[in-house]
């Protein structure tokens, strides 16, 4: 959801000048993103958005110079990096290739997966806190379908 979120942000303020957070707000609730002041602050801080001045001077959004694409997707660089899936409790336990568990973290974090209070990553082991018992049996079963990739018909 949020790298969608990001995308229709981006979108909007290089079709709009949008001068104000209450302004890109309004564009976002149109656009079916409904965020709260604080969550369109993240975002704009994690994006990069500065304001600048046009000809006229007036100050509105706009990106960095540098384009920023969102992150890719999890499931397409998964299989590269998860070796194994285990938990007990609420605490799911994910073994990555050597030096991958940050950047799976990361990408983790990015995508907000609901059942998720946080994650937490070593060099080859990321801890992922789960809310419950059961939302833990569900990721784990999540990140495995994902491991294994698309079933076959019948």
């Amino acid at each position: 959801m949020k790298t969608q979120r990001h995308a229709a942000i981006l979108h909007l303020i290089r079709e709009h000048r949008v001068p104000s957070q209450a302004r890109l707000r309004e564009l976002l609730a149109k656009a079916g993103y409904h965020v709260t002041q604080a969550t369109l602050s993240r975002d704009i801080h994690e994006l990069g958005l500065a304001k600048v001045a046009d000809p006229e001077g007036h100050q509105h959004y706009a990106a960095p110079a540098e384009e920023i694409l969102p992150a890719p997707p999890l499931a397409s660089f998964l299989r590269s990096l998860l070796l194994r899936v285990d938990g007990v409790g609420p605490l799911l336990v994910l073994t990555t290739s050597t030096g991958s568990a940050g950047a799976l973290a990361a990408a983790l974090d990015h995508e907000e997966w609901p059942g998720i209070l946080g994650t937490v990553a070593g060099d080859d082991t990321l801890l992922v806190i789960a809310r419950s018992v059961a939302a833990r049996a569900h990721l784990a079963r999540r990140f495995r379908d994902l491991l294994e990739g698309p079933r076959p018909p019948g």
